[in-house]
């Protein structure tokens, strides 16, 4: 009977909490989403303002408060930024590694002087702790760091008298347009991951990244810009499905980038090499483990 009281009042308790979450915590917009301030594109080194008619609400997780808006963008706008990457790749691909480079090292540099504001924008939007938001941009900033320590690794080969008047020798090009698709959960990390190594590389690069959390990518785009990387050699779009089909899709785009969902991997890496392209699915895993007899659990 005891028991079946006590279930009962934390039952009730569950139920008040809830009743307090729905009505009060978590107010359904302190404003109208009409009102909120509008995620631009970039392209061709340009902020640019979407003419789409399909806007998806960011949300403060730890409000529900709409504080932004983030367009669908519409075919023109995605056309506009792969012959903007496109374009841009002629010239980069035949800058000197070393100037590539610089241009990564000075990057480097402003995320470091900026990494706090980063952060915040990542607290903004995906609720995530300060403490763990700037930890999401250290570990991107790592990936720079080494792309400006890959300049090496991109050294060709050269075998001399392999056999009897045979000499041997390797380079590594760029492939030209890349794309990346990136998740929510890491809104600076990931970026990061992608766009700094395949530019280092002498390739251009095509980023959409998720669109519940765009504000880190948008601001370590204006970063990049004042690194003095060219225009056009990155370029950003918005959108849900119909940007992921349209990045499948483009003859332009040469190679894809993808970290989220198995489903969604599955779907992109399908579509993706079945247009020719290069596909990297990065999706998600279960790390099993064994805890045996022996072992001590406390």
């Amino acid at each position: 009977m005891a028991a079946v009281v006590a279930a009962a009042a934390v039952r009730a308790r569950i139920l008040q909490v809830s009743s307090k979450v729905n009505s009060t915590w978590y107010p359904a917009s302190c404003f109208s989403s009409s009102s909120a301030p509008t995620v631009k594109l970039f392209i061709d080194g340009k902020f640019v303002e979407s003419k789409s008619d399909k806007w998806i609400d960011i949300h403060n997780p730890a409000t529900n408060e709409v504080i932004g808006r983030v367009p669908q963008a519409t075919k023109a706008e995605m056309d506009a930024a792969v012959a903007s990457c496109k374009r841009a790749f002629t010239a980069w691909a035949d800058t000197s590694v070393l100037s590539r480079q610089q241009v990564l090292l000075r990057y480097q540099q402003l995320i470091k002087e900026n990494l706090k504001e980063i952060a915040r924008l990542i607290t903004l939007e995906q609720g995530k702790t300060l403490a763990d938001a700037e930890g999401d941009v250290f570990r991107g900033l790592q990936v720079v760091e080494h792309a400006c320590s890959v300049t090496s690794l991109l050294l060709g080969e050269t075998m001399p008298s392999i056999t009897k008047d045979m000499d041997l020798y390797s380079y590594r090009l760029p492939l030209g347009v890349c794309a990346g698709i990136a998740p929510f959960n890491f809104p600076a990390m990931i970026p990061l991951w992608m766009f700094p190594m395949a530019m280092v590389c002498g390739n251009t690069f095509l980023m959409k990244p998720s669109e519940r959390v765009p504000g880190a990518t948008m601001l370590l785009a204006k970063l990049l810009q004042d690194s003095g990387a060219p225009d056009g050699t990155l370029n950003i779009i918005h959108g849900q499905h119909e940007a992921v089909n349209f990045i499948c899709d483009h003859p332009d785009i040469r190679a894809i980038s993808f970290v989220g969902s198995n489903q969604a991997g599955e779907y992109i890496f399908e579509r993706g090499s079945r247009h020719g392209k290069r596909v990297q699915a990065n999706m998600v895993t279960s790390g099993s483990c064994f805890a045996l007899r022996l072992c001590s659990m406390y």
